[in-house]
């Protein structure tokens, strides 16, 4: 009488075995070799501590190594491109600021790639934010009295090369401001920042963790942070939203993890989980905060998502500039 459910019963089971084992035999094996992540700027950059804290915790969580590798170059654009032409298996990522993605491709007419379509943006890792400061000699100690004397007089501000991060936020807070500044692109922040603490310049938007100890040691003055939230590092020193009375005015940027187009999906899922769980593990979250940065590990959707509304915020800011860069 236990015969029909018991063979129903044996034939399910065997279903399952089938359907699990066709399943497994569907998903590419991942990690199988070391995984290669590639980061745009120099060693000791913040998105360079940033991509080794994330290779650290990658690797214990896959049980594969994870080498960091540095390629400067083309505003970060050269690790980018060496992701692009990867094999899509997952062994070859990125990290790299948004501004790959929303800036380059406009300002950077020869790359060998389409950063829009050969890279897939699988986590936005963390963001960051600049800080707005003088050399003393200006005399200037708020945002509001920065754009008074700049609407009046000639200023100069310093930037770590055209197209970067500082760059682009001083030009939007010009734009949104009414100011006027003439801009010198240097060869990275840290020559801009020595050039903003030798008076050679009055101003720039730079890394917050390397200007910071200047500010505090009284060789230059903070004005703000471009970001709609205070610093962890310095509470004290008030957003431009703030400054300026313009709740919507929030220059942030972003560190994705990428990958070349066509990732598989199964892989890409995995990466996507594993981003979410190092980046907002608490001690992972403290460690960036050293930095300035604040750890997000969003899932692809919100990535895309995200880079495109970033997209379209930079697209006026550098076409209005006519920024192009062989």
């Amino acid at each position: 009488m236990y015969r029909q459910p018991l063979r129903a019963l044996a034939t399910g089971l065997a279903l399952a075995v089938l359907s699990t084992g066709g399943a497994q035999a569907q998903a590419p094996a991942y990690p199988t070799k070391p995984i290669r992540l590639l980061v745009g700027s120099p060693p000791g950059a913040p998105s360079d501590i940033t991509a080794r804290l994330f290779a650290d915790r990658l690797s214990q969580r896959l049980g594969q190594s994870v080498v960091v590798e540095n390629r400067p170059g083309a505003g970060t654009s050269l690790a980018a491109g060496v992701v692009a032409a990867a094999e899509p298996d997952g062994h070859t990522l990125g990290v790299s600021p948004d501004t790959v993605v929303t800036v380059n491709p406009l300002v950077y007419p020869k790359l060998s790639f389409d950063a829009r379509k050969d890279l897939m943006n699988l986590s936005v890792l963390a963001s960051f934010t600049q800080m707005l400061v003088c050399h003393p000699k200006t005399g200037v100690k708020t945002a509001a009295e920065l754009v008074a004397r700049a609407k009046a007089s000639r200023m100069i501000y310093a930037s770590g090369g055209a197209g970067v991060p500082g760059h682009l936020a001083a030009e939007m807070f010009l734009q949104n401001t009414g100011a006027r500044m003439e801009h010198i692109a240097y060869r990275g922040p840290a020559p801009a920042t020595t050039a903003v603490l030798a008076g050679e310049v009055d101003c720039g938007f730079l890394a917050t963790p390397t200007v910071l100890p200047h500010v505090t040691a009284g060789k230059l003055v903070a004005l703000a942070v471009s970001s709609a939230e205070p610093s962890a590092l310095a509470p004290d020193v008030p957003t431009l939203a703030k400054a300026l009375n313009d709740p919507k005015l929030d220059i942030s940027f972003r560190l994705l993890l990428q990958a070349p187009a066509n990732l598989p999906p199964p892989i890409a899922a995995a990466l996507e989980q594993a981003a979410g769980a190092i980046m907002t593990a608490p001690d992972v979250r403290t460690r960036l905060q050293a930095l300035d940065l604040r750890g997000v590990g969003s899932n692809r959707q919100a990535a895309e998502a995200q880079v495109k509304a970033d997209t379209a915020r930079w697209e006026p800011v550098v076409k209005q500039l006519n920024l192009s860069l062989d």
